[in-house]
């Protein structure tokens, strides 16, 4: 049991110390730097270690600078039934307008009849306001007369890298203020998702010269100039009604189908709210937060070790390990860190400090009966861990609410608290017992310490 024990702190100490290098890799990558310059050779062959990789925090519009925008969709012309899906396509629309001009994963949220925009980093705002309040714009473009040309004029660029690429496609009078609506149907013989279209009467004359003069060709579909979908033109289509299909999964169906809606349907937006935080002003908030982080960690660690002595000194270090791991994956997953998502790490942090509180604390009630270390340790988890688990069970299920029907920086603010929470009850419960069961002879051998 104890070779067991050895090995299950082993395995955590090593993940602790990857995980550690994850968050700060500069020491690391710097020893092996020094090890790849020893001259260590064998028949020709060179030592090389590989560099541990090298992530960067995610950091949010508050730490590190950007712009937050509100804007006001217009659905007076808009069914009742169809102002949800003119909201979503048009989120859709001004992300892809967003990414277009370098904006670092810009967040974009419906919300009722708004849209809230937020671009961190380092942006112009007067451009990014000018390219989101575009209408929406569809188009569908047939071949030029020297499409094969293009083509291959476009591999041999891609593939040498020099030259210029050439949309192959042509505009042509049909264009999104002439589509009527657009859903996602099925095929009736396979029962593949597709998208049916519909056209207005001038729409359906202009789809219908525009299909009969390129049977046997393709048609692109484009939104704000970028293609979409580029179906094969299989015959004359009258009635001013189509359908698009594809490998298409429902999901992308759906995507496809509201995204020509929403170039279709006219839904202008107005900016009501610009606010801008400058990097500097982000710095200065990731500064203070990180002291205020250290400070509180340092005050955790004299309580502990003031109060409990050894078994507090070994708390510290578990505490330690959750900070780590909680870091690390804050790299991996990535999170989004913003001020609020720190305020829940630095909660969930003081839980985790709770749950080994309220072990040692009946650890002491145990140990005042007389009852040996090793039996006070099992008694203290035991007793303790309904107040542990309740505590932080009802936490995670709040932030759980919180994540899923809160906006922007409450999600932030849960996600930390949640994943917080749930690295603190394995630290406190498995790690902080486990380092306790180890020393359980020096603790039985020196009272004092205890």
């Amino acid at each position: 049991m104890l070779k067991k024990t050895h090995f299950f702190i082993f395995f955590i100490f090593l993940l602790a110390f990857l995980a550690g290098n994850l968050v700060d890799p500069e020491y690391l990558n710097r020893a092996i730097d020094t090890i790849n310059n020893w001259e260590l050779k064998i028949e020709n062959w060179k030592l090389t270690i590989p560099h541990f990789p090298e992530k960067l925090f995610r950091l949010g519009l508050d730490l590190q600078g950007g712009a937050h925008l509100i804007y006001q969709a217009d659905l007076s012309e808009i069914k009742e039934g169809d102002k949800g899906e003119v909201m979503e396509g048009l989120r859709d629309v001004i992300e892809r307008r967003i990414n277009l001009f370098g904006v670092r994963e810009p967040v974009v949220q419906v919300q009722g009849n708004q849209l809230i925009v937020e671009l961190s980093g380092t942006v112009d705002p007067a451009q990014a306001v000018k390219e989101i309040g575009k209408t929406p714009f569809l188009e569908f473009k047939e071949q030029k007369e020297n499409f094969q040309e293009i083509l291959e004029n476009n591999k041999k660029v891609q593939e040498t890298g020099e030259g210029s690429f050439e949309d192959p496609f042509q505009s042509t009078p049909l264009s999104g203020r002439y589509l009527k609506s657009a859903t996602l149907a099925f095929d009736q013989l396979t029962s593949k998702p597709l998208v049916s279209l519909e056209f207005n009467e001038e729409g359906a004359k202009l789809f219908e010269e525009l299909t009969e003069k390129n049977i046997g060709k393709t048609l692109a579909i484009y939104i704000d100039g970028i293609p979409i979908s580029i179906p094969k033109v299989q015959e004359k289509i009258s009635g001013g009604k189509a359908q698009i299909s594809g490998q298409f999964t429902i999901d992308q169906a759906k995507d496809l189908s509201r995204n020509l809606s929403a170039g279709a349907l006219p839904a202008p937006i107005t900016l009501i709210s610009q606010e801008t935080v400058g990097p500097i002003l982000g710095k200065i908030s990731l500064e203070k937060s990180f002291r205020a982080g250290v400070f509180g960690f340092i005050a955790i660690l004299f309580f502990m070790i003031i109060f409990y002595r050894l078994p507090g000194l070994l708390a510290s270090l578990s505490l330690l390990i959750y900070i780590v791991f909680n870091l690390a994956l804050y790299k991996l997953f990535p999170v989004t860190l913003t001020l609020a998502g720190i305020a829940g790490f630095l909660l969930s942090m003081g839980m985790a400090v709770d749950a080994n509180i309220l072990i040692f604390t009946r650890m002491r009630e145990e140990a005042k009966e007389g009852k040996n270390f090793l039996i006070c340790l099992e008694e203290g988890f035991r007793r303790a861990w309904p107040s542990i688990r309740d505590g932080n069970f009802s936490t995670i299920l709040v932030g759980l609410i919180l994540f899923y029907l809160g906006m922007s920086f409450v999600k932030g603010f849960a996600f930390t608290l949640v994943l917080g929470n749930l690295i603190g009850l394995f630290t406190a419960v498995f790690v902080t017992n486990k380092l306790l069961g180890i020393f359980s002879n020096l603790f039985q051998k020196w009272n004092f310490l205890w």
